[in-house]
Formats: structure tokens, C-alpha cells, sequence
């Protein structure tokens, strides 16, 4: 696999195309557009992000993989990164664990993926910018035309200096 550079705007990214197994997830989800999530009044990706770690919903998962690296998926998606789809914030499990009360499951599909890989910056400002970025690229930018069926980031111990976040950007393409 080669990494390349790719320079949109002022973001940096590290781009690497992967083909990842399935992965199941426990956490909890919303639905929402990225229209929607400019408007503080309707967003909903920062009140389900603050509820999943302020109330320790991650506790309450059994079987987790890697305690502590999160994955914050986009699935369920209604046409492309225009329309409605659903935000999924939660850990890689067992295929076979039990999903606790409250908590709901998602599979991320076995597929090709392009993993950018961002620079450190201050949360959100690192995330938001990646995602601006990624949404003017083209089918040759990833690698492939985009599957949206999962997109999702990871959270690792890159992210644990909020002013200092380093993420991953899997992008979903056929």
C-alpha cells in the first residue's frame, strides 16, 4: 500500500487506500444531515457525542476490542453527503457480544476504504476541516467511486490531546 500526500486547501492529508474485514460496533446512534449540523439548533452529532462519553455509555460494552479507541461512523446514508444519514459513535466488539439496554449495534461492512490520515489540530476544527476537504474530492482523489454505504473515524490515543487530535478518515469506496 502507498501513501501519498494530498493538499486540499490548507488541510494536509495522508491518503492510503485498505481493504478492512467487517467490524461490529456497539454504541448509539442519530439521524441527522450535515446541513443540519451547522445550525447549533438542529445538530445532533455533538449532544450524542457528549451523552456517550459524559454519561460512560462506553462502560456498559462488553467485550470491547480496544478500550478507548472509538469509532464515529456515517452509514445508513439516504443518497450521498447531502442527504440524511446515520451518525454511530461506539467500539469495535466481538461478532458474538450481547448488546446491553440502551445501546444499539452496527456492522461496518468488509470493503476497499480510503484512510486519510489528518495533521494534528485543535477538536473539532481537525475533524471538520478533514470532512470539508473530503467532500470536494473526486472519485480519482479516493481511489475508487464512493460506496456510501459506511464512512467513519478513529479516535485512538492520537486524539487524547484535544488541542493536538491526529485522526483517521476511512472513506468507503466500491
Amino acid at each position: 500500500m502507498s501513501v501519498e500526500t494530498i493538499t486540499q486547501g490548507e488541510t494536509i492529508l495522508q491518503k492510503e487506500n485498505t481493504i478492512l474485514p467487517a467490524m461490529k460496533l456497539i454504541g448509539i446512534n442519530a439521524r441527522t444531515r450535515n446541513a443540519d449540523e451547522f445550525n447549533p439548533e438542529t445538530a445532533k452529532i455533538l449532544s450524542t457525542v457528549q451523552n456517550y462519553f459524559h454519561n460512560g455509555l462506553y462502560d456498559k460494552i462488553q467485550s470491547r476490542k480496544t478500550p478507548g479507541k472509538t469509532y464515529c461512523v456515517y452509514t445508513e446514508y439516504e443518497t450521498d453527503q447531502t442527504g440524511a444519514y446515520t451518525y454511530f459513535i461506539g467500539e469495535e466488539v466481538d461478532a458474538d457480544s450481547d448488546v446491553p439496554e440502551g445501546l444499539s449495534t452496527i456492522t461496518i461492512p468488509a470493503q476497499s476504504y480510503a484512510k486519510f490520515t489528518t495533521e494534528s489540530g485543535q477538536m473539532p476544527t481537525v475533524c471538520i476541516n478533514a470532512w470539508m476537504d473530503i467532500w470536494k474530492m473526486t472519485s480519482e482523489d479516493f481511489g475508487g467511486e464512493r460506496s456510501y454505504s459506511a464512512d467513519f473515524e478513529v479516535y485512538d490515543e492520537r486524539a487524547l490531546d484535544h488541542a493536538n487530535t491526529v485522526l483517521d478518515i476511512y472513506i468507503g469506496i466500491k
